[in-house]
């Protein structure tokens, strides 16, 4: 495929990737809503920082290199079991289990492809292979998703004006193209966390006694 994404590859993307996608990712905060309570993330700044983390060191670029390996794999099995066993806790589990399923479900619907239940990273790249979608516009537009979900959490926690958290969007966008081009050169050699904070953070929000989101 050309450089330039094709229409019709794009409009596909945008609409697997958009948060009307079925996939419920409103519902998780991935541990942030504990942060807000432990004023770790007060503004927008903090929140900047926190999802820049997230990105560089911790799922961000994990799951973007499970994505790339299911795009490349003949069967994602064996890369949907290692992703489930990656992530750090109950909650992170949960998340990136329940979001696969549905996205996985409504694929199969939707796109008459056959898609059996899979984590949320490794679904998403067997579809992109199913469908001849590339491979780095996939990884972009996913860790781009991933990341405007959180900034909308972060909008309703702090409070964050919607300005204010599109902007952390739009300041984090070359980081997500920074992560996705070395995650299409990369290898599951290459995983590793060390947002050790926000793996905390998904633990202590477990117990944390007043939630409105499920992670």
């Amino acid at each position: 495929m050309a450089d330039t994404l094709q229409a019709d590859a794009l409009l596909t993307l945008v609409q697997m990737l958009s948060p009307s996608y079925p996939v419920g990712a409103f519902a998780y905060s991935h541990g942030l809503e504990w942060a807000v309570q432990n004023g770790d993330v007060t503004g927008q700044d903090s929140l900047a920082d926190w999802l820049g983390g997230v990105l560089r060191h911790g799922a961000g670029q994990a799951d973007a290199l499970f994505l790339a390996a299911a795009y490349r794999a003949d069967d994602p099995s064996e890369i949907d079991a290692q992703a489930r066993a990656f992530a750090a806790s109950a909650e992170r589990l949960k998340e990136t289990v329940l979001q696969g399923e549905a996205f996985a479900r409504a694929s199969a619907a939707i796109w008459q492809q056959d898609m059996p239940p899979l984590c949320y990273p490794v679904a998403v790249g067997r579809a992109a292979r199913l469908q001849g979608l590339p491979l780095r516009q996939t990884l972009e537009m996913f860790l781009h998703a991933f990341t405007a979900n959180l900034a909308t959490a972060g909008m309703r926690l702090i409070p964050l004006g919607q300005t204010e958290g599109q902007t952390v969007i739009r300041d984090l966008a070359p980081l997500c193209l920074e992560v996705a081009a070395a995650a299409e050169d990369g290898t599951l050699d290459d995983l590793s966390s060390t947002a050790f904070l926000c793996d905390i953070a998904a633990m202590k929000h477990e117990t944390q006694y007043s939630r409105i989101f499920r992670t």
